[in-house]
């Protein structure tokens, strides 16, 4: 017997907030409702943290449930406050919109938009048109500033300063939820868990105004068992567009994570099956290593498509020796005139990305860990040349698992 969809997000791992869970079930289960997720404007792509709500939605769509993947083009020119020590960045009207159509182009690759199974809205559409003291008059009025200041987000806000600007966030998604509800009949709202004071403002809104009742789900707000904020990595974000960073380099995120989090990843971050995810989640030692290859394949193949996953599968058994192909692996492209005459591989680690700067680098040389064609590089002032170049180029490598092609042109 098949698990309710709710059971399903609830075993992953999903779900860490509701405010009516015997209801929500029901809709979901029996009904099939609209709901929505709110995705920051912020950037021209989401990244890996993001794959919390995008994986809830298309359990949900997968379901029968319709989701709306709403980018904030109005909310962004306010600035969410929500686990931020100060204001962010305003960015530009054009900059926001920019941003919003790209994110909606990436989230057409896990909710295919364009095959009507999603609804894609930016909130600037009905917000900024918006006149403030009508807004005030019939919204505002329904909003208590004792109730917004006992919301952890503001408090904890309050104690460094928090803007006008950012203390309207609130009325702003809340307005969403309700003009949603309104439009398209949405009755379930969905997000991080720092988001659950702005979603029940949405849905007290709703109730007010229209005496309906609607419900709230929240996320966990995921760290690596290292601490580390989901999503990031020690060379920085790791980016959902393939253009920003790799499928290889996306690929290897997964298979580099922490031993400890191979079970939950499993549940989170791929479709597979509970009864295989149960037996990955029981390897020990060594063994672990076919989890995290598994994981790695199947986090980039909803991500990348299952042609990238491969490519990245077997670009890493090549680099670590087992065959394959190189394929896939980032690749930097040097004249042949600038190998002729020598190169520093202390520049050529900075210029890829391995090393952050050349200081790093020779740390990296002292430390042991530069490797070129996998061998060792034991001085800081050795140079690279004709004579190191390979049939695949020049690999380059730093600790055990960051890697790099260098091609000769």
């Amino acid at each position: 017997m098949s698990l309710h969809v709710f059971d399903v997000l609830q075993e992953r791992g999903f779900i860490a907030q509701v405010t009516d869970e015997k209801d929500v079930r029901r809709l979901l289960d029996e009904e099939k409702i609209t709901f929505y997720v709110g995705f920051d404007s912020t950037a021209t792509s989401l990244h890996a943290g993001s794959l919390v709500p995008i994986m809830a939605m298309m359990h949900l769509q997968r379901a029968g449930n319709r989701p709306i993947a709403i980018v904030g083009g109005g909310t962004t020119m306010v600035g969410d406050p929500s686990g931020r020590d100060e204001m962010r960045q305003l960015l530009t009207e054009e900059a926001i919109r920019a941003n919003g159509k790209a994110i909606h182009a990436q989230l057409n690759r896990y909710l295919h938009f364009d095959e009507e199974k999603a609804l894609a809205l930016d909130n600037a559409d009905w917000l900024l048109p918006l006149g403030y003291v009508q807004f005030l008059r019939e919204i505002g009025v329904h909003f208590s500033v004792n109730r917004m200041l006992a919301a952890e987000a503001y408090k904890q806000r309050l104690e460094k300063g928090l803007s006008f600007i950012e203390f309207n966030y609130q009325l702003l998604q809340a307005y969403d939820y309700l003009f949603l509800y309104k439009e398209y009949g949405c009755k379930l709202q969905m997000g991080g868990d720092d988001q659950w004071g702005n979603i029940l403002a949405g849905v007290d809104l709703i109730r007010r105004v229209s005496g309906a009742k609607v419900k709230a789900m929240t996320f966990p707000l995921l760290t690596t068992a290292s601490g580390a904020k989901m999503g990031k990595s020690a060379t920085g974000a790791v980016w959902l567009d393939g253009e920003r960073l790799s499928p290889y380099d996306f690929f290897q995120y997964w298979i580099n994570c922490d031993d400890r989090d191979v079970p939950r990843f499993l549940k989170m971050f791929t479709f597979l099956p509970k009864n295989e995810i149960d037996r990955l989640a029981a390897l020990q030692g060594s063994k672990i290593r076919e989890a995290k290859r598994i994981l790695a394949f199947e986090a980039t193949k909803v991500t990348h498509g299952e042609s990238a996953a491969q490519k990245a599968m077997e670009t890493a058994e090549a680099a670590f020796g087992d065959g394959g192909t190189l394929e896939a692996m980032p690749v930097t492209q040097i004249p042949a005139k600038r190998l002729a005459s020598g190169v520093s591989p202390l520049d050529l680690f900075t210029e890829v990305g391995l090393t952050s700067s050349r200081g790093e680098a020779k740390r990296l040389v002292k430390q042991g860990g530069m490797y070129v064609n996998d061998k060792r590089v034991e001085s800081i002032e050795a140079r690279l040349d004709e004579k190191d170049l390979a049939e695949n180029g020049i690999l380059l490598r730093a600790g055990k698992k960051k890697y790099h092609r260098i091609v000769v042109t």
